[in-house]
């Protein structure tokens, strides 16, 4: 059993590259973060690889990584961790697929992708066009599982394991046409299709209007992993909106803890998720809290959003966390970003990102220099080649 507390704060896609209308600062080192750059102050600072080097920079990577799971060795793919979260137990014959609701612009000889998460849907609007969809497009080999806004999960028996996946956020304003016609995924493309007259013919409700097709992609089977029980002999919890990262938490045997109003954007429950943080850790030993905001609107590009995004996260979640834990005494906080999320590319990236680890036992000794952010971090001259390897750091007395 640990003697202390820990706590993994993580701030989705916070990391980025120095932006022209920063004057040549990045987000992380734009926005006023004062409870982070404490941690970096006082703590250990470094980059860390979260994605291994020859594999895609995917969220479901770079989380597992911080977990404390070698990718390399129990990745399997995006939607089987997702199926795990929403209850969804796969046969060893059947593949889960990530399932968007998404806007598609048809123009006279090509097919945008307009949006990624038709305007970020509301669940209780994509609900009825998911069971539309289901309806039509389930033959007792496919079925179509609601989700959380515009994220759902199709798993196919006997379905496709090796399906090409291109993640949607990644062709934002990029002609899709050769990918709906793409000869690897015949049957994909043909249930995206499929999926234009169901959608346009299903009676609407609030903000459903903007959904016009869904997209498939992120397929596997299920994984096999060891709970984080068994590795460390600690009772962890997972705090967050995105059914991957409860998914990965399952496998790792961690309680997935429901705070009312995550929703994974800018308006979602940051004070929730800090106090249900405190409050698990009476009980467990570790919880990971997770904030997909400062991501979403790097997807977005909105420079804007992602300044007040990571704001938000310093100021709603890491502040009131740290000053909790001291009713705890002997606690370690390991702050960082999943990857990077570029505003100039909006889409993820695989280099190294910025961590810091605080353990209260240390000598308050603060490094006046330091800033949590990406220049800061790498003038630390700190890089840790396996971000996997982080966890054992944290939790092992």
């Amino acid at each position: 059993m640990s003697r202390h507390k820990t706590v993994i704060l993580v701030g989705d896609g916070m990391g980025d590259y120095p932006l022209e209308e920063l004057s040549g600062r990045t987000p992380l080192q734009a926005a006023y973060t004062p409870n982070m750059d404490a941690i970096a102050r006082r703590g250990r600072l470094g980059l860390v690889r979260t994605i291994p080097r020859g594999m895609e920079p995917g969220s479901d990577v770079a989380n597992l990584s911080i977990m404390g799971y070698d990718p390399k060795k129990y990745h399997t793919g995006r939607a089987p961790l997702e199926a795990a979260s929403m209850d969804i137990e796969l046969a060893s014959d059947e593949v889960a697929f990530r399932c968007n609701l998404i806007t598609l612009d048809f123009r006279e000889e090509a097919v945008y992708m307009e949006d990624y998460s038709a305007g970020h849907i509301e669940s209780a609007s994509a609900r009825p066009l998911i069971e539309a969809l289901d309806q039509d497009l389930g033959n007792g080999e496919r079925t179509f599982y609601p989700g959380v806004s515009y994220r759902h999960l199709m798993v196919w028996r006997g379905g496709p394991e090796n399906a090409p996946s291109f993640p949607p956020h990644d062709l934002l304003g990029q002609d899709v046409s050769t990918l709906l016609t793409d000869e690897r995924m015949p049957a994909l493309n043909g249930l995206i299709r499929r999926s234009w007259k169901i959608i346009e013919s299903t009676p609407r409700r609030g903000d459903s209007v903007k959904a016009n097709s869904i997209w498939l992609w992120g397929s596997g089977k299920a994984p096999k992993m060891p709970c984080l029980h068994d590795r460390f002999g600690i009772k962890g919890g997972v705090i967050s909106a995105v059914d991957l990262l409860k998914g990965i938490g399952v496998y790792a045997g961690m309680e997935s803890i429901e705070v009312p109003g995550a929703t994974g954007y800018l308006d979602t429950n940051y004070e929730g998720k800090a106090q249900y943080t405190l409050d698990r850790l009476k009980d467990l030993d570790l919880v990971y809290l997770h904030v997909e905001a400062p991501d979403e609107a790097a997807h977005s590009g909105s420079i804007e959003n992602k300044i007040r995004a990571i704001e938000d996260f310093d100021r709603r979640v890491v502040g009131p966390v740290i000053e909790g834990l001291r009713q705890f005494g002997h606690y370690r906080v390991l702050l960082i970003t999943d990857h990077n999320t570029p505003i100039s590319v909006r889409t993820h990236t695989s280099e190294p990102v910025p961590f810091a680890i605080l353990d209260s036992s240390d000598p308050p000794e603060e490094d006046a220099e330091r800033s949590f952010d990406e220049i800061a971090a790498a003038r630390t001259g700190e890089v840790v080649e396996a971000a996997h390897e982080l966890m054992g750091r944290v939790v092992r007395p």
